[in-house]
């Protein structure tokens, strides 16, 4: 849908929240997107969204918190804040090696 109605603005945009496959991260900053990664990529579970990040080349990456929801690892379960984004940005720098 990406491709067919949206390539053709020019726009770009951001994939907020990702949880895609790399196929999917590719094809969207193919098409000038940003790939944001949010709490759940701290998540146990969550290795194929680390893998994908690991992948995503850093200045076409981007971190958020998408409070209230997905509060990272060590806060789950709790109201997402703002301030947690440093728990996203350590564990993408940690699976990096950055």
């Amino acid at each position: 849908m990406l491709e067919t109605e949206w390539a053709k603005t020019g726009l770009g945009g951001i994939l907020h929240c990702f949880t895609g496959e790399w196929e999917h991260c590719a094809a969207g900053y193919g098409l000038g997107f940003l790939i944001s990664f949010a709490g759940n990529v701290t998540f146990p579970k969550a290795q194929p969204i680390r893998d994908v990040a690991v992948q995503t080349p850093l200045d076409r990456m981007l971190i958020e918190t998408d409070a209230p929801f997905l509060a990272p690892v060590p806060n789950r379960g709790k109201r997402n804040e703002p301030a947690w984004v440093k728990e996203v940005a350590v564990k993408i720098g940690e699976v990096r090696g950055i």
